[in-house]
């Protein structure tokens, strides 16, 4: 069984040296997550909370262009958060990175929101081999979105597939030092694992920086070896269906749904390359 691992941000950058300037965005929480990566390096990160993606986004975007002298013609590519995350926030984000694309000619790359999360943390203190990773979001109705790393010596190793659980279904697997990332959520995962005795660090997403050059940084060494998508079949990643189709399940609620998931399922875990 192969893993797929995250590549260390030196690593992700070195090998998108020469190619045209990448612009990630990533609206699936209530962060907005903005990062651009020109000629091998991350020219610029924007992370701030936003009343309304929709109406904020077009400005951050411009901003961030403008500051290194750019426009959206310039792109080679855009890197865009495809979730899990909010249904509406992703939709807002996949819609603008595709209307982009249309109007400049670029090519459009969708990154896992919970990868770009995760790789936030190999710059924290706490991050050392051998830690497990795990960053977590909102997902509402008593649950969260998650997934889970361990540190190697090149980056992170991907140890499950994106998930959809209870916190407690989560914490309840989850054994030694670990790194978590993410909204408020991830404090109240800390005191579960804390009541257990295990050596816990925690990254508010909201002093998060990095994230949107990260999520640039991953998309532009996809995009440097021509792993593109293509704008009418990029979805986002739901996990679930909306409470109008779960509604519609006879006798089976969402959360009953996800407490069958198997977290260590050989089955269920990532078999890609590294990225």
């Amino acid at each position: 069984m192969t893993f797929r691992v995250l590549s260390k941000a030196n690593d992700l950058l070195a090998r998108t040296a020469g190619t045209r300037p990448v612009l990630g965005i990533d609206t699936g929480t209530p962060i907005a997550a903005l990062g651009l990566v020109v000629d091998g390096r991350i020219a610029g990160s924007i992370s701030q909370p936003v009343p309304s993606h929709c109406a904020s986004l077009p400005l951050a975007v411009d901003e961030l262009l403008r500051a290194s002298g750019l426009t959206p013609r310039d792109l080679g590519a855009i890197a865009v958060g495809i979730g899990p995350g909010s249904f509406t926030g992703l939709r807002i984000g996949l819609s603008y990175a595709k209307g982009l694309v249309m109007a400049s000619g670029c090519a459009i790359v969708g990154v896992n929101s919970l990868d770009a999360l995760a790789a936030t943390t190999l710059a924290s203190p706490a991050a050392h081999q051998g830690v497990l990773v795990c960053p977590l979001v909102d997902a509402r109705r008593g649950e969260i979105y998650a997934a889970l790393y361990r540190i190697v010596s090149d980056g992170l190793e991907k140890l499950s597939e994106d998930l959809v659980v209870a916190l407690e279904h989560l914490t309840s697997r989850i054994e030694g030092e670990v790194v978590l990332v993410g909204d408020s959520r991830a404090n109240d995962a800390a005191a579960l694992l804390s009541s257990r005795g295990l050596g816990v660090a925690v990254l508010d997403i909201c002093s998060l920086d990095s994230r949107g050059g990260l999520l640039a940084a991953i998309g532009a060494a996809r995009f440097s070896r021509g792993e593109i998508d293509r704008p009418a079949s990029l979805e986002p990643l739901y996990l679930r269906p909306p409470a109008a189709a779960l509604k519609s399940r006879s006798g089976q609620s969402a959360q009953a749904v996800s407490r069958t998931e198997d977290l260590w399922s050989d089955e269920r875990k990532n078999s890609s390359g590294s990225i």
